[in-house]
């Protein structure tokens, strides 16, 4: 009996095959990698040949993932992370310093495990401070130096050196035992869950019910997001976010009666616009861990 034969992936061309599907364009992942179309075209090919299976399929003008892709894509951004994680370990550990991150609170608890343990394990000589807060003091961080990176929601306010990332959806959240229709169609006071002000999603909230004129009433307000988790989780009321970081028990809440939100763009403000080396390489693993955090257009990318 022959053993079984196991294959090594080409990790180039799985890195052109994730980063193409995160991008919603193969065109635009030859772009980033320096590539001609028709090289990312064939590694995409040697990627199917490796495996002896579809992983793209058309759907109308563009490519779409078999199930088979929607696997290795899982796979393979698992195989890069830990890849990039040791080349960053082997390249990195002389890299020592001090690098100060915020994040606003809808990201802190979600990213910053991970981030901390795997920059942390790279890079051991590096002392890392990070605080959790709201886009105002963040970008007051960044402008008074006391930040070198901080991800916030994208507002008006601004700092020098920003770099915009993909937006998420806002929506309305709360449990699904809350009588939600039968509120709207008595035309009865909703009662909102929401930040202290200034907010930017307490005044997108407040905005779009009065638009809609939907009376409204502040149920509960709180300093910190872990209060208007608690708060929804104890059937108080709804609350606009997005779902990033969602806890369990809470949904996101449907009527057709209910303004549509639209989006909410990220940002990564920069203390400077050349980051020391420290803050650049907390900066590369923060994006990446991203990447398969944003919406991604249903899977699709548009042909090479």
């Amino acid at each position: 009996m022959q053993p079984f034969k196991r294959m090594t992936f080409d990790m180039d061309a799985l890195r052109t095959f994730v980063l193409g599907i995160e991008l919603g364009s193969f065109a635009q992942a030859a772009e980033r990698l320096n590539r001609s179309t028709s090289a990312v075209s064939a590694q995409l090919k040697k990627l199917e040949q490796q495996t002896g299976l579809p992983l793209l399929q058309k759907a109308g003008r563009r490519l779409a993932l078999t199930d088979n892709g929607e696997l290795l894509m899982a796979y393979g951004r698992r195989m890069l992370a830990l890849n990039d994680e040791a080349f960053s370990a082997l390249t990195g550990r002389d890299v020592a310093g001090h690098v100060r991150i915020g994040l606003q609170e809808d990201f802190g608890e979600t990213l910053l495990p991970e981030l901390l343990g795997q920059f942390s394990r790279a890079h051991p000589l590096v002392q890392v401070s990070a605080r959790i807060g709201r886009n105002v003091e963040l970008l007051q961080g960044i402008r008074q130096g006391e930040l070198d990176l901080a991800l916030c929601w994208q507002a008006e306010e601004s700092s020098r050196f920003t770099q915009p990332l993909q937006a998420k959806a806002l929506c309305w959240i709360g449990r699904e035992t809350l009588p939600l229709a039968l509120w709207l169609e008595r035309g009865e006071v909703l009662p909102l869950l929401l930040f202290d002000a200034p907010c930017l999603m307490r005044t997108r909230a407040i905005d779009a019910l009065d638009h809609a004129a939907i009376p409204w009433r502040v149920a509960f307000t709180s300093r910190s997001l872990s209060g208007i988790w608690a708060a929804a989780a104890a059937g108080l009321g709804l609350t606009l976010r997005s779902e990033f970081g969602l806890p369990g028990g809470l949904q996101r809440l449907h009527h057709p009666a209910l303004p549509q939100m639209g989006e909410l763009g990220m940002a990564l403000h920069l203390g400077q616009e050349v980051l020391p080396a420290a803050a650049e390489r907390l900066r590369e693993i923060l994006l990446a861990q991203l990447a398969p955090a944003l919406p991604q257009a249903s899977s699709m990318a548009t042909e090479a």
